[in-house]
């Protein structure tokens, strides 16, 4: 019998809600018998603020030590203006970029995809967006986040010099075009590689290596090439031209925010961030979350949409444990109950059910129990 290994870390402001809809459908999955004799066994830690509160850190050794031990992690949301004055490396989002960096999680996935039922819920005109299902490989663990020197420097004449450094090296490059290139050759089999080279030397060496990983290795599959600005212009003109978009740390933390708003809310998206396989048991360091933030506006109120976090989890079900079947079956739920006219605030317009973050956490698994029960 399997026994696959979950680390939830709800973190803060509505994190906890939107995670306790994906442990009740956790709960059903290993009480339904569904999974051929497997079950998942989650331990629960804290990240982000409640973290600093409890132990001074974002994130503690003993919740890396099971991060590191983990099949995946589910990660909720982090941050808020409680901590707004706490020392600079302890800051809740520390212990995020924590995480990604010490399970080398270099990969990060952010599907955005219209629902047919929400293509007017979209700023956009429902002919842009509807049908939209793109996907944005981002590099998650270098770049100017990560590059030093990182400092700001005391000038002595009442001036400070702050430093950010961009820096990649072309196996870094490589590696992401790699995975991009291997998932477009399950969709529409075509990629999009966005950077700065106009301006930027590491824009001008990641293009030349993705070119190059394309020819040697991906020739099947259609490259194009565009300036990243370029490139957020043409996600709010026409995003239904893309298919996989890859690109580098910075860039791709703001292309998928655009992207994510095409969808109507950044409480739909869910993202997921992979390292590199295990050369002995083929296994990657996952973790998975929702785009969105903590929302400290609405924390506590039972309002957050649980979307993001429950269709994070289907991937985590497609990605670390194999379960196609079941995250297909997870995703479907999700399409019936907005199919049926159910919203939670964030997507609610006139003549819609409204309902909260239990509500729609309730009605998506009792979609998922019909479909097992036929």
């Amino acid at each position: 019998m399997a026994t696959h290994k979950i680390l939830l870390l709800p973190g803060d402001g509505i994190g906890p809600e939107v995670s306790d809809e994906v442990s009740a459908i956790i709960d059903w999955m290993n009480n339904a018998e569904i999974m051929d004799g497997a079950t998942f066994e989650v331990e629960k830690y804290l990240v982000g603020g409640a973290a600093y509160d409890a132990h001074k850190v974002a994130i503690s050794e003993d919740a890396m030590k099971l991060a590191l031990n983990a099949d995946a992690v589910l990660f909720g949301a982090v941050g808020g203006p409680k901590w707004d004055d706490v020392p600079y490396d302890a800051r809740p989002e520390a212990g995020l970029l924590r995480l990604r960096k010490d399970l080398s999680l270099f990969a990060n996935l952010r599907p955005a995809i219209c629902y047919p039922a929400l293509a007017d819920s979209s700023s956009l005109r429902r002919e842009v967006v509807e049908g939209l299902d793109i996907l944005i490989v981002r590099e998650l663990t270098g770049g100017v986040y990560f590059g030093e020197p990182k400092e700001i420097v005391d000038l002595e004449n009442g001036q400070k010099r702050a430093i950010d450094t961009q820096v990649y090296d072309t196996y870094e490059i490589e590696r992401i075009a790699e995975v991009a290139f291997d998932l477009a050759r399950t969709r529409q089999n075509k990629v999009c590689s966005m950077e700065k080279r106009n301006v930027m030397k590491s824009g001008l060496l990641w293009n030349e290596v993705v070119t190059a990983i394309h020819r040697q290795k991906f020739s099947d599959v259609e490259l194009s090439h565009m300036l990243a600005d370029a490139g957020g212009m043409q996600l709010v003109r026409w995003p239904k031209q893309f298919d996989v978009i890859v690109t580098d740390n910075l860039f791709g933390d703001m292309l998928s925010d655009v992207a994510a708003m095409l969808t109507g809310s950044l409480g739909m998206l869910p993202s997921a961030s992979l390292g590199a396989p295990d050369k002995e048991t083929g296994k990657r360091k996952a973790m998975y979350e929702p785009v969105h933030g903590s929302a400290p506006d609405i924390a506590g109120q039972g309002a957050a949409n649980p979307i993001a976090m429950i269709a994070s989890f289907a991937m985590a079900l497609r990605y670390s444990f194999g379960m196609v079947e079941l995250a297909t079956c997870v995703e479907k739920a999700i399409a019936t109950v907005l199919d049926q006219g159910i919203r939670t605030g964030d997507i609610m317009s006139e003549g819609m059910t409204k309902v909260g973050t239990n509500g729609m956490g309730a009605a998506i698994l009792a979609e998922i129990q019909k479909d097992y029960d036929k």
